[in-house]
């Protein structure tokens, strides 16, 4: 994936990023407004100042610059904003932002990023949460939307979150992190809904991921002799653009019948419908 560029002085210039560790953005000095203005979080805490508010913070995080978000690339290319002390959450932002020349403009390109998954990212780096939400009177439901089918026959809504889960790896969130990855299980699909969804963990995950990835290959390791016949075509497909996916799903399957032939008789196998994925506890 393709790092960053910010404009400086108003050239782009490539930025190397390195693993940065997360800091607080009270911790964080924001570089002046366009009139020069110090900002308020500059100011240095004295040991007898009452913690900010909530509100105070929240002030303070509007109060700061506001940064451009150049997204994707060519005619699908658009121009987000937010305020830089909420985006300097994220350390992978919070590394960028360093790097600003002060009297140049405050933009970030994001060339190989989606609209869609950054519109997320800010969604939740204001609120906390993004669409859809979690429900807080059901521990595996969602919000509903017309605009939504109930069941992803094409995978766009796994791929939604499988998007914000990378991205939010990227931008190193661990929290929105979770929460792409809880939202990802609470998803009814059918096989091509699935295979559209495995594609895209296999060609953007590592080899060793063990939360969304592994689980993929789990996933048609025990439901396959189902799957397999409501998209025989795109499985096929999908075995021979990622040999990986097929290896894992067949290591697998190899590893249960050796686990049933130990135990003695054949243990019945999954039966039903691929529409519902398996529930995990998150």
């Amino acid at each position: 994936m393709a790092e960053p560029r910010i404009e400086i002085g108003g050239g782009d210039i490539d930025v190397q990023m390195s693993g940065a560790s997360e800091t607080p953005v009270s911790e964080v000095e924001i570089p002046g407004g366009p009139e020069g203005e110090a900002d308020a979080t500059a100011a240095e805490p004295t040991e007898e100042a009452a913690p900010d508010s909530q509100d105070e913070v929240f002030i303070n995080y509007l109060k700061s610059p506001i940064v451009e978000l150049v997204v994707g690339k060519g005619d699908d290319q658009t121009i987000l904003t937010a305020h830089q002390a909420v985006l300097t959450t994220s350390p992978f932002f919070h590394e960028v932002v360093a790097l600003f020349d002060e009297a140049g403009p405050r933009r970030i390109v994001l060339e190989d990023e989606s609209t869609d998954a950054v519109g997320a990212f800010l969604q939740f780096q204001y609120t906390g949460e993004y669409f859809p939400r979690r429900l807080p009177s059901s521990a595996d439901g969602l919000e509903t939307d017309p605009s939504i089918p109930e069941t992803d026959d094409t995978g766009d809504q796994l791929l939604r979150h499988a998007r914000v889960y990378t991205l939010a790896e990227k931008f190193q969130l661990s929290n929105l992190k979770s929460l792409a990855h809880s939202k990802i299980h609470r998803i009814n699909s059918t096989a091509r809904g699935e295979i559209a969804y495995a594609r895209y963990v296999y060609a953007n995950t590592a080899a060793d991921d063990a939360t969304i990835r592994k689980p993929v290959a789990a996933f048609w390791a025990t439901r396959s002799h189902v799957l397999r016949h409501e998209a025989e075509n795109e499985f096929k497909s999908m075995c021979l653009e990622f040999p990986q996916f097929g290896f894992d799903i067949l290591s697998l399957v190899l590893d249960q019948k050796e686990k049933r032939s130990e135990r003695g008789p054949e243990t019945p196998t999954v039966k039903g419908s691929a529409r519902k994925r398996a529930r995990m506890g998150l």
